[in-house]
């Protein structure tokens, strides 16, 4: 898989790495980050937990509001963003790169076959 694939709740998942090094990617996608207007806070997964596709992986604070950030697949957290804890805002100015919210082992990688490519989700947002 190249580039990210998106969930129609705005997140996305990216693949880095190769073969049992590879890991999945996780974070909001622009859209949502200007939806919800400037960060101030964002409460992340503790490495070692797991999470269900579906399931809560992190909520964000922001001046509008506070929103959950579902996880786009399983799998088991191997580290979260630290530096969203002093630079929230990093994930309004870089989510797709600095703005990250945590790393995953994949537990099914065929459940990345029903997110979204680019494509798809750009389509997804202009029907919005």
């Amino acid at each position: 898989m190249s580039g990210e694939r998106y969930t129609k709740d705005h997140e996305y998942v990216r693949l880095e790495g190769q073969g049992d090094d590879e890991v999945a990617v996780v974070g909001v996608t622009d859209y949502a980050q200007a939806q919800l207007g400037d960060i101030v806070f964002i409460e992340l997964p503790e490495p070692g937990a797991r999470v269900d596709k579906g399931g809560q992986l992190a909520t964000i604070e922001s001046v509008k509001a506070a929103s959950e950030v579902y996880s786009p697949i399983s799998g088991e957290i191997i580290s979260a963003n630290d530096a969203l804890d002093d630079e929230p805002g990093s994930v309004n100015e870089d989510p797709l790169g600095r703005g990250w919210l945590a790393k995953l082992r994949i537990v099914d990688a065929t459940e990345l076959e029903g997110l979204m490519d680019e494509n798809a989700y750009r389509a997804f947002v202009e029907s919005l």
